[in-house]
């Protein structure tokens, strides 16, 4: 079973939103079995209750485990984590 782990984010200042895309995509393709990866802000005119999402499919719990101890991905989680206010995260299984 997939799993798919989408992570949002509310920010300190908005316009930090365009670096921390820019951080998490650099965490693109970083373990074998990671299946999906975009990271979006938020755009103005829609609507939007944080400021920018990862939407991410694995392969299964030992890929993403893999991912979030990847050293890249621990550096860019270190970062992004003085510039945000909340995160909200919800994993879940999936049939692919």
């Amino acid at each position: 079973m997939a799993v798919r782990h989408l992570v949002m984010w509310t920010l300190k200042d908005k316009a930090d939103a365009p670096r921390f895309k820019a951080e998490l995509d650099s965490c693109a393709a970083l373990v074998p079995g990671m299946l999906h990866f975009r990271a979006a802000i938020a755009e103005p005119g829609c609507e939007a209750n944080v400021d920018v999402l990862l939407d991410s499919t694995f392969a299964d719990a030992a890929a993403l485990d893999a991912y979030q101890n990847h050293p890249h991905h621990q550096a860019v989680s270190k970062l992004l984590g003085t510039l945000r206010q909340a995160r909200h995260v919800l994993d879940y299984t999936t049939e692919g």
